[in-house]
């Protein structure tokens, strides 16, 4: 018999936007959860996110998107130089962007949008300096030990503790003792390129010209003669988000080896700062006059993978984010794919009212089924846009292709990127005013069907 009162308990392992952006909506439904974080507080790591109509429609039921974007600017046109820092391409994304899908594409600094999602979790809620060392199914739920030696028990473990994800080596490690993990994901993680990144203290117009301009400047200078690519874009908050990219091949693959085990942290960052101090961008600066100007704490260096894993779920465990698609951070679609899974994965969650380990498996292998495909076209994406930085002639070809590519073309990719806009099922749903029609998301009927037969019952 269906016991009405019974909501499962989520563990959440990662407080990384997919984890807290799945805490918010949990929250909401009055889901019991904890978030384990193995740092001990956010750290205000990164660069900067692209929010685009996506994730505007799930914000805007959580209550924050006009906060969002009031800590953001507007996206509206990215320019790219070679290294004589020459214009070489220059691409509009916002002509008719917000009519199309409802909503501009927005650049908004990480922490700007971790200490909004923040926000909406008790703190209560969210545990530091929790290192996960093991995890158990047993009996009717599932266990996890920390490094406090104390254990925590549920009924769903979520991994969204990134590329790295512990939850995902364990939970591999006991699939493959039994001949169950899929071939590909025995694979280890490609390095394909290894990223510094930063984001300066608030500029005066004097050092950056166009730290005042309402919308985003977005630009972009490719080498020439390296792998290498140096981004820049300005915030809300009169900063300067910088990224400098370097594609590996196989003599700088060993070069970064010692760094493979690390994450996204400041430890290894210095020798590459020194390393790309004289790199010109533009007005007349260097990307060390920016280094000069960013706190040590926040700048970063972090290798970059891209995989798609095939195992995302079994048992109780559930991947989500950088755990199960890795992509670089280049393409912007690494933090909206793991808000999207969010949305999807709570919404499946939300239909559970038993602890029985069949419908718990059933709601997340539909999370899957759902989101693999999407996710898969995301790493697609991703992956091709990397192809700008390498000097062989896929990157020649690639760079062709951006300058050239006819309009129509443009916005056939845009609108496979902006029109999944997925929303929560069991809150009111936000009017999507876009001419063109949203992406189908097939949890947003089902669970809501299965939400409307629970009541009527």
């Amino acid at each position: 018999m269906t016991d009405d009162g019974f909501r499962p308990r989520i563990l959440i392992i990662g407080a990384g936007l997919g984890g807290l952006t799945l805490a918010a909506i949990l929250q909401r439904a009055n889901i019991p959860y904890d978030i384990f974080e193995k740092a001990g507080a956010l750290k205000p790591l990164g660069s900067a996110i692209s929010l685009g109509p996506g994730v505007m429609p799930m914000l805007t039921q959580l209550g924050i998107a006009d906060e969002v974007v009031k800590k953001a600017k507007i996206a509206k046109e990215s320019f790219m130089y070679n290294r004589k820092l020459q214009m070489i391409l220059h691409l509009d994304y916002h002509t008719d962007l917000a009519q199309r899908f409802g909503w501009p594409n927005y650049i908004v600094s990480r922490p700007a949008i971790q200490s909004t999602l923040l926000s909406l979790i008790p703190p209560e809620r969210i545990h530091f300096n929790k290192r996960v060392l093991s995890q158990y199914e047993i009996g009717d739920g599932i266990m996890i030990r920390t490094s406090d030696n104390k254990t925590h028990h549920g009924h769903i473990l979520v991994g969204a503790d990134g590329a790295y994800s512990g939850v995902r080596q364990s939970l591999y490690e006991y699939l493959n003792k039994r001949d169950l993990l899929a071939p590909a994901d025995k694979l280890p993680l490609k390095y394909g390129s290894v990223c510094l990144v930063g984001q300066t203290r608030p500029l005066s117009e004097d050092i950056y010209a166009h730290i005042s301009d309402d919308a985003c400047r977005y630009e972009a200078v490719l080498d020439g003669s390296k792998p290498v690519i140096y981004v820049t874009f300005t915030t809300a908050e009169r900063t300067v988000c910088w990224m400098v990219v370097e594609v590996l091949n196989e003599e700088t693959n060993d070069k970064h080896d010692n760094f493979r085990a690390s994450e996204w942290g400041p430890e290894a960052a210095e020798t590459m700062a020194k390393e790309v101090r004289d790199f010109r961008i533009r007005d007349g600066l260097t990307i060390g006059d920016l280094i000069d100007r960013t706190p040590r704490e926040v700048m970063c260096k972090v290798m970059l993978e891209e995989k798609l894993f095939e195992t995302w779920t079994y048992g109780r465990t559930v991947l989500m984010g950088d755990a199960c698609h890795k992509m670089a951070p280049n393409g912007g679609l690494g933090g909206q794919s793991a808000m999207f899974d969010a949305v999807v994965l709570a919404n499946h969650i939300n239909t559970i009212r038993e602890n029985k380990l069949g419908d718990i498996e059933q709601a997340l292998t539909a999370y899957r089924e759902e989101r693999f495909p999407l996710a898969k076209d995301a790493v697609a994406v991703s992956s091709s846009l990397i192809n700008l930085v390498k000097q062989n002639m896929m990157g020649i070809l690639m760079r062709q292709f951006m300058k050239h590519v006819p309009r129509s073309v443009w916005y056939k990719m845009r609108a496979k990127i902006a029109g999944y806009r997925p929303q929560i099922s069991f809150l009111p749903l936000v009017e999507d005013k876009g001419t063109d029609p949203p992406r189908p998301q097939l949890s947003l009927e089902t669970t809501r069907r299965h939400e409307e037969a629970i009541v009527s019952a």
